[in-house]
């Protein structure tokens, strides 16, 4: 077993947050550690204190690097927290996600994953995730004992598949936008990793050329595999917490002012609060004005804010 040593700017780092938090779905917890794979490689991975324990399919020396990049550990946390503003709400939500690191993905497989976010609850994305992966990714064996996992297609493989065999894996009218997609990537139409030279506010609007992909799923695109801090995904549980604990409530706030006091209130690492602020209301979901009431207006109002093609904008995260 290698170890990982959370020293320096590595700490805080809560390797829980950062996979339940929503970022990502591919992976799951087994015998006290999390499976998943990067890079191709597939890893079991636990946090003991203040090291990270893993076993890796492929004893390479750059197995420390994948994950440190991967977990964003060269990132400076501290400098980032102390950017936002200090209001209790916010404040409370920043320490009970200490620790919480925005990943970085591969721009793919986080694409495709947040296609098939849509109108999901996140234990059903990773159902569907799973199945795609079993069916067309390709095996790896991290050794005796060990579950065998699969890594996610690439776009050259999906492209090939029929709606009806995707539909199979339960992901229903999400099908041709995840075979649109990956025709866009394969054929170099859409350069996914050109992305993170342009401004944000370019490189949003071309992912939003892509059929199902409205804002929100552009913004977790940009946040989670792109590098773009500043990006804002913008759901119904962070629409109620804005609204709650920055507006009093008031009904009348659309949800596009939300989206415009956000970008200006969290500033340039928004992500990072946005994070911290999902994750606090999911995990706490009756502690506030924003438990999830399906005769609330603000549900359908949310389904406006894109005014794109996320149909049902939203995974439901709880």
């Amino acid at each position: 077993m290698q170890q990982l040593l959370l020293t320096g700017r590595r700490l805080p780092f809560s390797l829980a947050h950062c996979l339940q938090s929503g970022q990502t779905f591919a992976w799951r917890p087994v015998c006290g550690f999390w499976m998943g794979t990067v890079c191709r490689t597939a890893y079991a991975v636990r946090q003991v204190g203040d090291r990270l324990e893993y076993i890796a399919s492929r004893k390479h020396l750059t197995s420390t690097q994948v994950l440190e990049d991967y977990f964003a550990l060269d990132e400076n946390y501290r400098e980032i927290m102390n950017h936002f503003p200090k209001d209790p709400f916010l404040q409370k939500a920043l320490r009970f996600s200490a620790g919480l690191r925005i990943l970085r993905q591969d721009p793919w497989e986080c694409l495709a994953g947040f296609i098939l976010s849509s109108t999901k609850q996140i234990v059903h994305i990773q159902q569907i995730w799973r199945k795609v992966s079993e069916r067309w990714g390709n095996p790896i064996a991290l050794g005796r004992g060990w579950p065998l996992l699969y890594t996610f297609p690439g776009p050259e493989v999906l492209r090939c598949c029929s709606e009806h065999s995707l539909r199979t894996c339960g992901m229903g009218f999400r099908a041709p936008y995840l075979i649109a997609a990956a025709r866009e990537v394969d054929t170099g139409d859409l350069n996914l990793h050109s992305l993170r030279q342009m401004a944000t506010e370019e490189a949003r609007a071309r992912l939003m050329k892509l059929k199902g992909v409205g804002r929100k799923i552009a913004d977790c695109v940009l946040l989670f595999s792109l590098g773009k801090r500043e990006a804002f995904p913008m759901d119904t549980w962070i629409l109620r917490v804005l609204r709650y604990t920055y507006f009093h409530g008031e009904l009348h706030i659309v949800p596009r002012r939300l989206l415009q006091f956000a970008t200006q209130y969290f500033g340039v690492y928004g992500g990072y609060a946005q994070q911290c602020l999902f994750h606090y209301a999911r995990m706490n979901p009756k502690k506030g004005g924003w438990y999830y009431d399906k005769k609330d207006p603000l549900t359908s109002d949310a389904l406006r804010v894109n005014n794109q093609e996320d149909e049902g904008f939203s995974y439901r995260g709880y």
